[in-house]
């Protein structure tokens, strides 16, 4: 009977690494709200053994791809990109359009995203796009809002491109509005982690007219989700607040998506064995992406580089 016993446990111990977790994920779209994350991983069978405490500084509420920037949230110093670049000292980056002049900045790391999207519209015959803004720094912002007027452009702190996450998109051949390469834009920019950041039809959420060239990088699966659910960038931040941890299934990988107060240095908990990303709010909190199944490109640069 002892020999059976051990038997069994010798299979079990076996078996546990290649057990199936989708259970865990597809079981985290509708957690309570008074909940934290890592009290459902432990309920869910995440016992606390695979969980590793993660410490959150207060500067990390400025920091990342999820920044709300508008006329009630600056850009903080910490914002700002740190791999900013000139585009056009780096061919390999703009391969399939143009640039308005020489003087065009943008994040490398938006850079190379936007160069991926724009090689799938090739792809689908659209061709003539041309970024005519990137990156503009406190004192280009400035100087732009004395030529143009607050109709038309936006007091130095108060713009997201001073943080290089934004770009305004052209087309070679007339507006964007009017512009195959604009419908393209609105259509398909959501696939690649981009959203039109000033929507038509929410104009009176962010303040701002109808912009269709000015595009914001958010990354996924943040994108695919404000596009199912029609979410500008402030209703998707209020809306992750409300529900405290959402989870979503894109091609294979799996998200869970957690909101955390902070208000001084804080400690929070992840998986172990998963890689996350995190990103402040430019408000009063972070969001923790945490990634299961197939992972794409700026989470597997994240893993690698740890």
């Amino acid at each position: 009977m002892k020999k059976w016993g051990f038997l069994l446990l010798l299979i079990f111990c076996f078996c546990l690494p290649f057990m199936n977790i989708d259970s865990f994920f597809d079981n985290q779209k509708d957690l309570p709200k008074d909940e934290h994350y890592e009290n459902e991983l432990v309920k869910e069978g995440m016992i606390s053994e695979t969980l590793e405490n993660i410490e959150i500084t207060k500067e990390e509420v400025y920091e990342g791809n999820l920044l709300l920037v508008n006329s009630e949230f600056p850009v903080h110093p910490d914002s700002i990109k740190s791999d900013v670049i000139n585009l056009s000292a780096h061919d390999e980056l703009t391969k399939g359009y143009g640039l308005l002049d020489s003087e065009i900045y943008l994040s490398e790391e938006i850079a190379r995203r936007f160069s991926e999207m724009i090689s799938a519209a090739e792809k689908e015959g659209v061709r003539h796009f041309s970024i005519n803004s990137g990156f503009r720094d406190f004192d280009e912002q400035s100087k732009l809002y004395e030529e143009m007027g607050s109709a038309y452009a936006l007091p130095a702190g108060y713009s997201e491109h001073n943080l290089g996450l934004s770009l305004d998109v052209g087309s070679t051949q007339m507006e964007m509005a009017q512009a195959p390469e604009g419908k393209w834009i609105e259509e398909n920019a959501w696939k690649y982690g981009f959203i039109l950041r000033y929507p038509k039809d929410k104009t009176a959420i962010t303040g701002i007219q109808y912009e269709p060239w000015h595009i914001r990088y958010v990354g996924l699966p943040h994108s695919v989700i404000m596009e199912e659910k029609n979410l500008a960038l402030e209703e998707y931040l209020d809306y992750l607040k409300e529900q405290k941890s959402i989870s979503t299934t894109i091609n294979g990988g799996k998200y869970q998506i957690s909101y955390y107060p902070v208000t001084e240095d804080t400690t929070i908990q992840v998986p172990s064995n998963f890689p996350f990303e995190i990103s402040g709010n430019n408000m009063d909190g972070v969001i923790v992406t945490v990634f299961s199944g197939t992972i794409h490109n700026s989470l597997r640069e994240l893993k690698e580089a740890e």
